[in-house]
């Protein structure tokens, strides 16, 4: 099984999140709407329901057409987006300090 972010850790484990959570980690690259469902783990019908959305709030936006193929990358260019990151990386700053600390402590227990 697969670990989950700090972020869906902290936001839960919904189709948006971890949508949302695939394009921030993978925000260099662009997908096709096919790649983002299957690698966050959501249901082309479901990732319908709100990718639409995204587009037009502008937290992802159209990166080129290959064939028939839309594909879509995170809009580091939108505030919410740049925020949302940031966010991103406080999380995963503190739980990293967690499981540190508590391997530190498991050690000096048993040391």
């Amino acid at each position: 099984m697969e670990e989950k972010s700090a972020f869906v850790k902290l936001f839960g484990d919904y189709p948006m999140v971890r949508v949302i959570d695939f394009l921030i980690t993978f925000r260099e690259f662009d997908y096709p709407l096919t790649e983002i469902a299957e690698n966050s783990n959501v249901a082309w019908s479901t990732i319908h329901t709100f990718f639409p959305k995204f587009v037009e709030l502008k937290i992802v936006k159209k990166t080129r057409q290959i064939g028939r193929a839309k594909l879509y990358k995170l809009n580091i260019e939108n505030p919410i987006v740049r925020e949302l990151i940031i966010l991103d990386n406080k999380l995963t700053h503190e739980l990293a300090k967690h499981l540190i600390d508590v391997k530190e402590k498991s050690t000096t227990l048993l040391g």
